[in-house]
Parts: structure tokens; sequence; C-alpha cells
């Protein structure tokens, strides 16, 4: 009977191991990094923008952001808005289309204090030609698309 008791509770233990493994996994697969792991704060402070790391890391609103730096973490925490890209990351000359497109991390521009990215750095020729206008026209078109998926686009 004890080796019984001794099988059971090793299969016990087994099971909530297991059961815990199981749920890291379904954790992982919902893991969203924004943009690309780059730390959102350096876009503002720095000449170039910098890979955040794990160490420095934040969930917002479903997204994980990472930071180079704790001071550029804790400068995000303290106004995400400020540093969030415009249009959730997609590409600025895309939005002023009414579309979504990927917005590459290395192709950006900060404008009046508002990051935005395009899709390559001739789509962001284009949109830097006229970035008042288009940002204006992207603003709008923002609101009607925000939560549209880009395949019904």
């Amino acid at each position: 009977m004890t080796s019984f008791k001794n099988i059971f509770a090793v299969a016990i233990a087994a099971f909530v191991l297991l059961g815990t493994q199981v749920a890291r996994a379904d954790d992982n697969a919902n893991f969203t990094v924004g943009v690309a792991g780059y730390d959102l704060v350096s876009y503002q402070t720095n000449e170039k923008p910098l890979r955040g790391n794990g160490h420095h890391a934040v969930n917002h609103e479903g997204v994980t952001y990472l930071f180079s730096t704790a001071a550029n973490r804790e400068a995000f925490l303290a106004d995400p808005v400020k540093y969030l890209p415009a249009y959730g990351g997609h590409c600025a000359f895309a939005a002023s289309l009414g579309k979504k497109f990927y917005g590459d991390p290395e192709v950006w521009r900060v404008v009046d204090g508002r990051l935005f990215l395009n899709l390559d750095t001739k789509i962001q020729d284009r949109w830097l030609a006229e970035v008042n206008d288009m940002i204006k026209v992207a603003d709008a078109n923002w609101v009607k698309i925000k939560d549209v998926p880009a395949s019904e686009l």
C-alpha cells in the first residue's frame, strides 16, 4: 500500500509540473514584443534607436516593450503616450492612405515629439516630402482604421 501512495504522489507531482509547463508555453504563444524590441525612449534621446533587453521590460496594453536602461523604462512608465509610435507602429505613409503596412523600426522620424515608422526609406522619402499634410490625413484615417484588421483594408 505504501508503494501505491508513493506512485500516486509522484503522479500528482508530475501532473502539476506538466500543467505548469503547458501554461507557460501558452503564455509565450501570446507574447508580443513591440517595435521589434527597440527601446522607444531611445528614439527621442539618441541619434539612433537602441535595442532593448529583457532586463528592462514593460507590458503596456498587452504588448511588451524592451528598454536599454532602467532610466528609459521609467521614462516610458511616466508617460507612455509620449513614446509610443504613432498608428500602433504601422507605416505612417500607409496610414495616410487608410492602410496598415509594417512599420520598420529602423526607418523612423520623430516629428513634433511623435515617433513615426515607415515601411522603407523610399516610402519614407515620399512621406517626408509632405510630412505635415500626411500626418493630418493619417491621424484622421487612424480613427477609422485603428480597430480594423489590415487584411480588411
